[in-house]
């Protein structure tokens, strides 16, 4: 398997095996309470619109997920490399 996926499939199994509590204090930590409701309303709008496509949807959905991490990252490491060269 590649990295990224690699990583990804071992998340994916980690998560499914939490127990429920252990899943929302690490949503909570991560990511907040703001933002996990956001992505709850945004899921359910984009699923609710064409319910066919749902699997392409929540397809879709972890590919931002993924793509918004991404750019954090590169935005912090940016930032970082600003700091470097004050």
């Amino acid at each position: 398997m590649r990295p990224k996926k690699g990583f990804a499939v071992e998340f994916i199994n980690r998560i499914r095996t939490m127990d429920p509590s252990e899943l929302n204090a690490l949503i909570v930590r991560e990511a907040g309470e703001d933002l996990a409701q956001f992505f709850l309303s945004y899921s359910a709008s984009l699923i609710s619109r064409d319910p066919e496509k749902v699997l392409e949807n929540t397809s879709s959905l972890m590919l931002m997920g993924y793509l918004i991490r991404a750019a954090e990252d590169r935005r912090e490491h940016r930032h970082e490399q600003a700091i470097a060269l004050a």
